[in-house]
């Protein structure tokens, strides 16, 4: 019997939630194996640079397996991406498990990565598909809370098996361990349908209405779902009329603006990893140790307690993103983890060079590692995965989230790359290099980023099209550059730039 109304929904997010848990365990996971007994035995004790590598490897699978998605994806369609990500990360996970030298281990990671990039470029979209407009922020929130349970869950039990056992299984076990989140999504997958708004855009209407009507008929009439089905095919004939869907659209400015939204999406993706976030929760254990002179016990101890918080904080833009929007949280927050690397930078200097308030110093600075973890899932983390799901055109949706993935995940190996040679060797100037970039990013989303809280997807396509072609899509004008407030998608109005976008009713 097929699942119907909020039963549905339920599976849809469960999925997703599950997508985003592994993210996170997969970020924790190595942190805190990497510097046990039992790991760099195995490995012959690697040096900074291969410890690097081992770790990082891993973004670059996920960079090659996104990139898949933005070239196959589309054809494939939402379900079926997930579910080659989940084939290859369960060989994956088996390979990592039974690494016995440095080589096998970076062929696995790079092979549990590429299933990672399958699932986290189309997870997002596939919920954001799926989601009600008004709280469709809320359940990217809800699965954000999940990816930080999977780095809790990761710190957590990597602290437990490396601080009390010394022999190999200490790692290998929490490496296997990804099956226990990947087994459930095969069955999921059997259950949910294919997105209603893929299946629209590939000729398939009738089969759109149908699951339209299995997931909103609990709570809408007909006549409301029967409109929302014309919309969505509307805006997707439009697209198509454009001839929006190839790798050139991607480049191309046309009428609702498919250039300008790519470029958006792929930069929310890289800013975030450029921000420092995952020098922080890859190796977190290295910065109380490295950078704080902590002991080993004691800052895998801390790890653990900075990641609990991480998972904790992840509940507050529950609240907030979607009642005051995704600009206000990007600009607030981001604008305050910029400011906290620029004290974290004086609070190190003290550290390393041993001043007499070294002490205090230490303290303050693993303070300000959890106050710029708790700013980050606040702003940047909670937007960062509805954002450009819900800024691409629908033909554009899925090539061009997995294109903007593979910007975070190249972004992130490059970061996971550079962060032990750097703590190695320029110290406490590290934090200087993320406070400049987290300043950087301010302007260019105050001047270049609209708010897109509370519109239905095939509105975005209203808020970025270029004048007479607002007519053709239902709209009532339009003027200026997409730039900030907010609009309802009720027939209110959008301020865009200096003009303003009206949006008919859906």
């Amino acid at each position: 019997m097929a699942l119907e109304g909020r039963l549905l929904f339920t599976a849809v997010t469960s999925l997703t939630c599950l997508g985003f848990l592994l993210i996170g365990y997969d970020n924790g996971l190595m942190g805190g194996l990497v510097n046990s007994k039992a790991f760099t035995t195995t490995f012959n004790t690697p040096s900074p640079t291969i410890t690097g590598l081992i770790v990082a490897i891993y973004e670059v699978g996920c960079f090659l397996g996104s990139v898949s998605v933005s070239i196959f994806g589309e054809q494939l369609g939402r379900k079926k991406s997930i579910g080659i990500g989940v084939v290859i990360m369960i060989i994956g996970a088996l390979l990592q498990a039974t690494a016995y030298t440095r080589t096998h281990m970076i062929v696995a990671r790079i092979v549990s990565g590429t299933g990672m990039g399958f699932i986290n470029s189309t997870v997002p979209v596939f919920q954001s598909e799926f989601s009600p407009k008004a709280t469709r922020g809320l359940y990217v929130c809800m699965q954000l809370s999940t990816l930080n349970l999977g780095i809790f869950l990761a710190y957590w039990i990597d602290y437990g098996f490396t601080q009390s056992q010394t022999g190999s299984y200490t790692w290998r076990v929490p490496c296997i361990l990804q099956c226990i989140f990947l087994i459930p999504m095969l069955f999921l997958l059997l259950v949910v349908p294919e997105t209603p708004r893929w299946l629209a855009s590939h000729k398939q209407p009738s089969d759109s209405l149908d699951v339209l009507r299995r997931l909103h008929s609990y709570h809408r009439t007909d006549e409301e779902i029967t409109a929302l089905h014309s919309n969505i095919l509307k805006i997707s004939a439009y697209e198509k009329s454009l001839g929006a869907g190839s790798w050139h659209d991607l480049l191309r400015n046309d009428e609702i603006q498919s250039q300008r939204r790519f470029l958006i999406a792929c930069a929310i993706q890289a800013f975030q990893q450029l921000g420092g976030i995952n020098a922080l929760i890859y190796y977190s254990n290295t910065l109380f140790s490295a950078s704080l002179g902590f002991s080993d016990h004691l800052s895998a101890l801390m790890s653990g307690f900075l990641q609990t918080w991480f998972f904790v904080a992840s509940f507050i833009p529950w609240f907030l993103i979607d009642r005051i929007g995704r600009r206000p949280l990007l600009l607030s927050c981001i604008s305050f983890m910029s400011a906290i690397m620029v004290v974290q930078t004086g609070l190190i200097y003290n550290v390393q060079n041993k001043t007499s308030i070294a002490k205090g110093c230490g303290i303050g600075a693993a303070v300000m590692l959890f106050l710029f973890e708790g700013a980050f899932t606040i702003g940047f983390q909670a937007t960062v995965w509805v954002y450009p799901s819900e800024i691409l055109p629908l033909r554009l949706r899925q090539r061009g989230s997995g294109v903007s993935t593979a910007c975070n995940w190249i972004m992130n190996y490059m970061i996971v790359q550079i962060t032990p040679p750097a703590l190695n060797n320029i110290g406490y100037k590290t934090y200087i290099i993320f406070a400049v970039l987290n300043a950087c990013w301010v302007p260019i989303i105050y001047l270049f980023f609209p708010e897109t809280k509370g519109l239905e997807l095939e509105d975005v396509d209203r808020l970025f099209a270029k004048g007479d072609e607002l007519e053709r899509l239902g709209g009532r004008g339009v003027g200026g550059d997409a730039g900030s407030e907010e609009g309802s998608g009720n027939g209110e109005k959008v301020v865009v730039g200096e003009g303003e976008v009206g949006k008919g009713e859906v």
